[in-house]
């Protein structure tokens, strides 16, 4: 589940009698799908438990599991309780469809991340995205059609948990504030002081250091797609203000599931596949490692560098969206 559910899952295993269950919390407009149904009435296995709210007995996930028991003519059926509300309950169902059994469809996955915008509209583009299956771009544009009903918020919860404000410029103030008082304090003391990350505090002492204000006067224009070189010697004022502005703190890499993708004969076994694997395992850099390649960007190379690393993480972003919206 998401950082901003309080509610908890029994990983105990309960039996409980089928008819005592209600339809609740399905992400899927068109229902269940009978022929999965039947498809999973053939099978001999035992099914794995399904998710319900405790405090009503509705089902958050496993409707064709419950409709395959009662095809196969059994009373009760295995259970994982799930204690919370019911916005969280709705966030564990979509979460739970993500992760196994009959994929949603564009038109739910859509669905499901307007009505968690709906009820969790400090959440971030990316976490929604995360959620909900779909492309943060697209969470995005949902968001924005949605704006006349909902006021926007001042702060948006990312994937992590962390809170962070919308507008940097008074985090980036206080971080100035800080450094004049003690210009020896560590750059994560000063961050965590002031709510922003480390890499925007490190902007805001360089800032500082060439007499310039801490907060960025304008937006950094994208690198152009016309070929054009750019002189490491020409700084660009705005770009690195900007990119530290939008730097989210960065977090252990995750190399369970790069582990899985080595493993799988279907990329393994062709080159294109090699390729990606290839690509995936060198950008797989412990943030730590990042963070301090950072500090050692000269200040008259921090406008190509910050261009360069935009350029590629809008690369990643659209290859995520492609990915997550493929049906």
């Amino acid at each position: 589940m998401t950082a901003v559910s309080a509610g908890t899952l029994d990983h105990d295993i309960a039996s409980v009698p089928v008819a005592s269950l209600v339809p609740g919390y399905s992400p899927r407009l068109q229902g269940e799908d009978a022929a999965h149904v039947a498809r999973l009435a053939e099978l001999d296995e035992p099914l794995p438990p399904i998710l319900v709210e405790r405090s009503t007995m509705r089902v958050i996930d496993g409707m064709h599991r419950v409709l395959a028991a009662c095809a196969k003519g059994r009373t009760t059926i295995d259970v994982q309780f799930f204690d919370g509300a019911a916005e969280e309950a709705f966030l564990l169902a979509v979460r739970s469809n993500m992760a196994h059994g009959l994929p949603l469809s564009r038109q739910d996955r859509r669905a499901a991340a307007q009505r968690i915008l709906a009820q969790w509209s400090h959440l971030s583009d990316r976490a929604v995205a995360r959620t909900a299956g779909i492309g943060a771009k697209t969470v995005a544009a949902l968001r924005s059609a949605s704006a006349d009903a909902t006021p926007p918020p001042q702060a948006r919860r990312g994937r992590d948990g962390r809170v962070r404000p919308l507008d940097g410029t008074g985090g980036r103030r206080k971080a100035a504030e800080l450094l004049a008082q003690r210009p020896q304090a560590s750059l994560r003391e000063v961050a965590r002081q002031a709510g922003i990350s480390p890499a925007t505090v490190s902007d805001v002492r360089k800032r500082l250091a060439s007499g310039r204000s801490p907060v960025p006067e304008r937006d950094v224009p994208q690198l152009r797609a016309t070929g054009g070189t750019k002189s490491c010697a020409q700084p660009r004022d705005s770009a690195a203000g900007d990119t530290a502005g939008v730097v989210r703190p960065l977090h252990p890499v995750d190399v369970a599931p790069i582990d899985k993708l080595l493993r799988d004969p279907s990329l393994r076994h062709k080159e294109s596949g090699r390729q990606l694997l290839r690509l995936l395992q060198r950008s797989a850099m412990e943030p730590r490692d990042l963070l301090k390649m950072a500090e050692v960007v000269p200040t008259h190379c921090t406008g190509l560098v910050a261009d360069l690393a935009r350029k590629y993480a809008g690369m990643w972003a659209e290859f995520a969206r492609e990915v997550a919206e493929s049906d």
